[in-house]
């Protein structure tokens, strides 16, 4: 057994992956060559020869077809890959309309390596006109959320509503990054590390919120109350310079307090400032802010109510 690992390990390999692809291209070229005709005539023979109705094709036609099949998909792999490597170093193009390009050419390769897989096969197009259309129906009813996903994909990149880096929140709780939209869902990793795969189609059916489409910047909202004993005007003014101190504040728009209600045992205010890159998150400053304002407080004798209750005792009657 562990041979079998290490075996299929080096497969795995650049090499073996090489090797491979030159013992392919030896048998095509040696079979356009004549020098397999012998074998051609063995296989072709009348009893390594199957039918099936109308349709008969014979082991040499099948060994012809994988070997074909084998190397033109890997030679449309490589291709692609060594492509789309290119195209990402683009850097003129945005992420969006690489990733369009990349999925267009893309595309087009494996669509010209399925007209020359059915040239080298010898198969007529005009006679899978027929089974072609009543097959397309079948796959189209039970493909349908795929094609759905394929075209929202296409969607996305031409729209840009979400791009790789945007930081993205959909109704059904899934927080975190788009990482990269593929032909059938878009990566989103969670701040936990989670990498979500999300069906394109959710983004065009559904709700999504994209913190960062317009601009980086996100608000942070802190409610806290104070005692009715405080000094409510200089409880706002440190409560702002707690805001205004903190590096990742935003200058524009400015941090802005407001006293929202008489509580039952607090004057509750409620602190609203930006952060210039929610992206690097929102937590932390808030964090911050909030400690700042706990010490400033306790230095100038503000303090922050908590829920009391008194208790009264009933003597039994005797």
């Amino acid at each position: 057994m562990p041979h079998l690992w290490r075996f299929l390990a080096w497969l795995e390999s650049r090499i073996a992956k090489f090797l491979i692809l030159i013992i392919l291209a030896a048998i095509i070229v040696a079979g356009w060559g004549g020098y397999l005709d012998g074998v051609r005539e063995i296989l072709s023979a009348q009893r390594f020869t199957f039918a099936f109705g109308d349709l008969s094709f014979s082991a040499w036609t099948a060994l012809r077809a994988s070997v074909a099949v084998v190397f033109l998909f890997w030679i449309a792999t490589i291709i692609s890959s060594s492509g789309a490597k290119h195209l990402r170093k683009i850097e003129q193009l945005r992420s969006s309309n690489r990733a369009l390009l990349i999925k267009a050419f893309q595309t087009a390769v494996y669509f010209l390596l399925f007209l020359i897989l059915l040239d080298v096969l010898g198969i007529d197009l005009t006679a899978l006109a027929v089974l072609g259309g009543g097959l397309g129906i079948g796959i189209g009813f039970g493909l349908q959320k795929i094609a759905g996903n394929f075209v929202s994909g296409l969607i996305l990149l031409f729209e840009k509503s979400v791009e790789e880096g945007d930081l993205i929140e959909l109704n059904n709780g899934v927080y975190g990054f788009a990482r990269n939209t593929g032909a059938r869902y878009t990566l989103v990793e969670s701040f936990d590390g989670r990498e979500i795969m999300v069906p394109n189609e959710d983004f065009i059916v559904n709700r999504v919120i994209n913190w960062t489409y317009s601009n980086p910047q996100g608000r942070v909202e802190i409610p806290l109350g104070v005692s009715y004993g405080s000094d409510i005007e200089l409880a706002r003014e440190l409560i702002l310079e707690a805001a205004r101190s903190h590096e990742r504040c935003s200058k524009d728009p400015e941090p802005q307090c407001y006293l929202r209600e008489f509580g039952d045992s607090s004057v509750n205010f409620l602190l609203l400032f930006w952060v210039d890159d929610v992206t690097e998150g929102r937590y932390e400053p808030q964090s911050d802010v909030m400690r700042t304002i706990w010490k400033s407080f306790k230095e100038r004798g503000i303090t922050i109510p908590f829920p009391q209750r008194d208790l009264h005792m009933i003597e039994p009657k005797q």
